[in-house]
């Protein structure tokens, strides 16, 4: 069953490829609304959560906060799942080697290139307004500050040296490394895949997951996030091979979450998962989001990690809310959303792009609207608003430009 859309990105081929399924139209839909999800996402950062963001100063909304919270348990998974889905069959039409260099160039160009030029602008601007050191050139932050070839100021306030970083960028990393781990997994496997008579193995039919299922991942990643956190909170960064960017407290939903997307393309198993398996959990995963803001709990606990018993009710009721609503959310599209319409199309194909671009359009906003006595609330809105429509016409644009199209 193939798709117009390419492994990992969700963008169009230059070349041309076999019909989309109309079955997928769903997906893309999805994929559209979890991208503008982002956006509104790190709209919310300077308004709602404690943590760190590049605009400082501005009022608070503690919905906000409880906002990013919810977000964060379900939406990146849900996007590594979708990722995922493709994944199997592009590599079985394009072979190993190809597979891998569409792969590093789909995925680690853009993560190259954004880290040269859309990172370092954003944290020069940070830089410049809050850090409290001598106005400096972009160029000079460039080399000394942003990639460490100067010295280390002593009174260096971090977060960390250098300012190199990858930002909002990381889900790219992830998932090409993700995306490498499974071709190798596919180049280990080759040769057990065949019978003795180099007849292709008969693989037993898949049983389409039940709540029983459900519960059990939900207990998995519960216990799984909680070994993390003991060690490693949310929101706490790690460079793993001084290159990737991760977050450990969320690694075990995130790989969960891809290997569950390649796994279900095996026997249409998301299409036969029963809309009433779907309904259930996410009226679940509703009433859990409706729990945490009539409850709202504070940053802290958002955060809670180490051997205690906040870390672990949060890590079950995170990972209660990731699966609940990443699965009701599956269904819920795959039922109600199944549009095709040429301005649908156009948003999907330009979503990957608007993930990479997103982001400097979001702080400049924010940079805009501060100082002008908004509320936070409104602040939010104002940003989202004029954020989205922004962000998909300027992938739009980038997307015409030669060269662009092939990595965006």
């Amino acid at each position: 069953m193939d798709t117009h859309l390419d492994a990992g990105t969700g963008t169009t081929p230059v070349s041309p490829q076999p019909a989309k399924d109309p079955r997928l139209d769903w997906l893309d839909t999805l994929r559209i609304a979890l991208t503008i999800l982002v956006v509104a996402h790190h709209s919310a950062q300077a308004y709602g959560p404690a943590d760190w963001w590049y605009v400082e100063g501005g009022p608070r909304a503690g919905a906000l906060a409880t906002l990013s919270a919810l977000d964060g348990t379900f939406f990146m998974s849900l996007f590594f799942f979708v990722s995922a889905y493709f994944v199997p069959a592009s590599y079985s039409r394009r072979g190993g080697r190809p597979f891998v260099r569409g792969r590093l160039l789909r995925l680690g160009v853009p993560v190259l290139a954004g880290a040269l030029t859309l990172v370092p602008g954003l944290m020069y601007a940070y830089y410049v307004h809050y850090r409290g050191y001598p106005d400096i050139s972009f160029p000079r932050y460039f080399a000394d500050v942003y990639l460490g070839l100067g010295e280390r100021p002593g009174d260096w306030s971090g977060p960390s040296w250098p300012d190199l970083q990858f930002g909002h960028l990381w889900f790219i990393q992830n998932l090409l490394a993700y995306s490498l781990l499974y071709a190798l997994c596919r180049l280990v496997a080759r040769p057990f895949r065949r019978s003795p008579a180099n007849a292709p193995r008969v693989l037993p039919p898949c049983r389409v997951p039940g709540h029983l299922a459900l519960v059990a991942l939900t207990v998995a990643l519960t216990g799984a996030t909680f070994a993390v956190r003991v060690r490693y909170p949310l929101d706490t960064w790690v460079p793993f091979l001084d290159f990737l960017q991760v977050e450990p407290a969320r690694v075990p939903q995130y790989a969960a979450f891809f290997v569950l997307g390649i796994l279900a393309r095996r026997d249409d198993r998301l299409g036969r998962l029963p809309a009433r398996t779907g309904r259930i959990w996410l009226w679940i995963g509703l009433a859990g989001a409706v729990l945490l803001f009539a409850v709202g709990a504070d940053a802290s606990f958002f955060g809670a990690g180490g051997a205690n018993g906040a870390s672990l009710l949060w890590s079950a009721f995170d990972s209660l809310l990731c699966v609940a609503l990443c699965t009701g959310l599956l269904v819920l599209f795959r039922e109600r959303a199944r549009w095709n319409t040429r301005f649908s199309r156009s948003l999907a194909a330009g979503s990957f792009a608007v993930y990479v671009i997103h982001l400097p359009i979001v702080v400049a906003l924010q940079f805009a609207v501060a100082g002008h006595g908004l509320p936070a609330l409104g602040a939010f809105a104002l940003v989202t608003a004029c954020a989205v429509p922004t962000s998909f016409a300027a992938a739009h644009v980038l997307r015409r430009l030669p060269g662009f199209r092939r990595v965006l």
